[in-house]
């Protein structure tokens, strides 16, 4: 991580509004830097005592009186960015908001940008880069599970298990490192069976953060699951049964589908963005061919198709796009036949007889869902992970199982050493131990204004 340049004393003082905007019964206005005292003075009329609610008059420079509310006053370090922070908690109108926002404003604060407070708190050594992110994840979070395990990740969970996993790399790197400069002692220690466990233990530890950071990642952003099929086969009826409404317009006559139409569920937690199709197959309409054209793209970018088939007709080999991608056969309609749902294989994919009409085997659906989207919803060890941290954690275990290969196969100390060092790199980006201005940007540029 790139030092700050500014200090508690020299660095801007920064102000926003840290609840949403609108009316409402508070509005909580927060300032933060170095000149906090002295405005607070403007404002408030004195210098508070630290981490007191204080009910004050909130004045201008002129001392006309703006409104009245709680002043809470923390003094740094001991405060959320690490600077001196005041909270001016008022009423929560615009126009008494606006005015408390100018008077700062005019006693030199300047507006704060997205995210910048949590900006300061990480960069004053307040938190690592997970933590900051794990607020803006907790705001965003779409279901209980989410939340909780985006709290985990801001009390440091995931952190400790990244500290833990470069330690042992750490601790290796010296060995292997020492060994390089003592090439003429008699004894080869890399030749210590020692060596390689270690680095198959950290193997096996990279594998398991993997894994929960993986799922956490379903958590976040969730998986995009396609409907696919020919017509009349009952994908839009499908996607109304998944969503609980009348998404889809069902009729009889083929082809009724011409556009994408997306809905979001949970199940168990697990956030699913579910995308209807038109029916695929050979049409002289043109609106309908946009339509398939469109369905196409969708399949393309999905995370797991649902290919739905007609029981009363022979399962069709699904489309050879559809076959790229993992695919759950839906064959849908079992009422006609008076079947009972199951779960088989056809030419080695996971398929499922159900009828979306009597909701026969829904239940099972959902669960052969999660099973095939490698999600497991009560794993309490989670963490709400983003993309940036799954391709950090797979660039070191790469870098790791080579270094393994070079010990193991050609003996090279000096292959293995730079092979740990870039290991270590790729885990400390995730928690901002070296992290570029650009990443920090775009990471904070996605929060809210005011946290």
């Amino acid at each position: 991580m790139q030092q700050f340049s500014q200090t508690l004393s020299d660095s801007e003082t920064i102000t926003a509004q840290a609840t949403p905007s609108g009316r409402g019964g508070i509005a909580i206005v927060r300032l933060s830097g170095s000149r906090v005292r002295d405005i607070m003075r403007v404002v408030v009329g004195s210098e508070l005592p630290p981490r007191e609610a204080v009910f004050v008059p909130f004045r201008d420079s002129q001392g006309e009186l703006l409104d009245e509310g709680v002043a809470i006053f923390f003094p740094g370090p001991h405060s959320f960015t690490g600077e001196d922070v005041l909270e001016l908690q008022g009423h929560g109108g615009p126009v008494v908001v606006d005015s408390i926002l100018q008077c700062l404003l005019s006693l030199g604060a300047r507006l704060a940008r997205p995210g910048e407070f949590s900006e300061r708190a990480f960069l004053n050594g307040k938190m690592d880069l997970t933590q900051a992110e794990s607020i803006a994840d907790l705001i965003d979070a779409s279901s209980r599970q989410a939340a909780r395990s985006a709290l985990r990740s801001l009390q440091g969970e995931f952190s400790k298990d990244i500290h833990g996993i470069n330690e042992k790399i750490v601790q290796l790197r010296m060995f292997v490192e020492a060994a390089i400069d003592f090439t003429d002692e008699e004894i080869d220690f890399l030749a210590d069976e020692s060596v390689s466990e270690t680095l198959s233990a950290i193997l096996a530890d990279l594998d398991t953060i993997q894994h929960k950071a993986r799922q956490g990642s379903f958590l976040r952003e969730g998986i995009t699951v396609v409907i696919a099929g020919e017509p009349n086969v009952g994908k839009s009826s499908l996607l109304n049964c998944l969503s609980g409404r009348e998404m889809a317009i069902v009729t009889d006559i083929p082809g009724t589908t011409r556009d994408v139409l997306r809905e979001s569920i949970l199940i168990d937690g697990m956030p699913l963005h579910i995308i209807d199709t038109a029916g695929l197959r050979e049409s002289a309409d043109v609106i309908e061919q946009e339509g398939i054209r469109r369905a196409y793209r969708e399949i393309e970018n999905a995370d797991l198709i649902l290919y739905v088939t007609d029981a009363s007709r022979d399962i069709t080999q699904p489309c050879p796009a559809c076959l790229d991608k993992p695919v759950i056969i839906v064959r849908n309609k079992i009422d006609l036949k008076n079947e009972t749902p199951s779960i088989q294989s056809w030419e080695g994919k996971k398929m499922i007889s159900l009828s979306v009409k009597t909701g026969e085997g829904i239940e099972l659906f959902r669960s052969l869902i999660k099973e095939e989207a490698g999600f497991q919803p009560l794993g309490e060890g989670l963490y709400l992970a983003r993309r940036r941290h799954l391709d950090a954690l797979a660039k070191s275990r790469s870098h790791v199982e080579k270094g393994l290969l070079q010990l193991r196969e050609s003996g090279s100390a000096e292959l293995a050493a730079e092979d740990l060092r870039q290991a270590h790199l790729a885990l400390c980006e995730i928690t901002g131990v070296f992290t570029s201005d650009d990443l920090l940007g775009r990471i904070f540029s996605s929060f809210c204004i005011g946290k």
